[in-house]
């Protein structure tokens, strides 16, 4: 699994971040994506969408957002 930390990171950095390992989820690797950053859930699951990759959100501590992601 791959871990992308985009704590502290705002729009449009996480898909930017994430979009550099799309090559990798193709290849079923996932991808756990972390953020603080509440506009970054709907980005990656817009993202996500357009490019017909699946993801999960979990809110793990008020306010942190870890979000899986697989082909």
């Amino acid at each position: 699994m791959i871990e992308i930390d985009c704590l502290g990171e705002i729009c449009p950095v996480p898909v930017m971040m994430l979009k550099k390992h799309q090559q990798a989820i193709r290849s079923g690797e996932q991808v756990l994506l972390v953020t603080d950053h509440s506009c970054a859930r709907k980005s990656i699951t817009e993202y996500c969408g357009k490019v017909n990759l699946r993801c999960s959100i979990n809110e793990v501590i008020n306010g942190v957002w870890e979000i899986c992601i697989e082909a």
